[in-house]
């Protein structure tokens, strides 16, 4: 049984990107991009979306804290 080659598509710029141990930063093609996707999180940029967001002026109930 041959293995097959596992490859995704790099989330910040779409290179093909080999899913194994020899890709350090797989799903992302290079540490750059790694670097890209996070700033963006960080800035918050990027979501993921709920359906209980909340803003800063909400307050935390003591089930949350």
């Amino acid at each position: 049984m041959q293995n097959e080659m596992v490859t995704v598509s790099c989330p910040n710029c779409g290179k093909v990107v080999i899913w194994d141990e020899l890709s350090p930063w797989r799903p992302f093609c290079s540490k750059r991009c790694q670097l890209i996707d996070l700033g963006e999180w960080a800035a918050e940029e990027k979501r993921i979306p709920s359906s209980g967001d909340m803003t800063d002026s909400d307050e935390w109930s003591e089930e949350d804290r």
